[in-house]
């Protein structure tokens, strides 16, 4: 009768057993799901990242090739605020369209070209949203000395 007794206790043990495992798997699954978004966002953001300085490299080869235009190409501010006013010049204005169709919530009055004519230094801010609806903004600053080659 004890061995009876002891059977009774043992039922249901492999059914506890095979709960707790699923719940550790599951904690597992979710673990490796987090990482997937995780490493879902960084790629997206260094996507951002590299478009934004192909574009602003861009803008300075095209300013570098038309030096004699160099001060019709400012436009706005520099801190993604939008203030100042928008260059007219049409490298500039075709630039500032790309930009607001390649990266998330840049529009073209978020971006930043000021240029010194002192000397010749070009500074070109690309700004666009953490998160689409964000308020915050990611920039990307290049900065180039333009010398003339005359």
């Amino acid at each position: 009768m004890n061995q009876r007794t002891h059977r009774q206790f043992q039922k249901g043990v492999a059914l506890l057993e095979a709960m707790v495992a699923i719940f550790i798997f599951s904690i597992g699954i979710l673990a490796v799901i987090g990482m997937q978004a995780s490493s879902i966002r960084n790629s997206s953001e260094a996507k951002h990242r590299a478009q934004a300085s192909f574009l602003a490299n861009q803008l300075i080869g095209q300013i570098w090739a038309d030096q004699a235009n160099i001060s019709t190409y400012a436009s706005r501010a520099g801190s993604c605020a939008g203030t100042g006013a928008t260059s007219t010049n049409t490298n500039a204005v075709a630039w500032l369209n790309t930009v607001a169709s390649t990266l998330p919530g840049a529009t073209a009055a978020r971006q930043g070209i000021q240029i010194d004519t002192s000397n010749n230094q070009v500074t070109v801010t690309v700004c666009w949203e953490t998160a689409p609806g964000a308020t915050s903004f990611h920039n990307h600053v290049v900065t180039a000395r333009i010398q003339n080659n005359s």
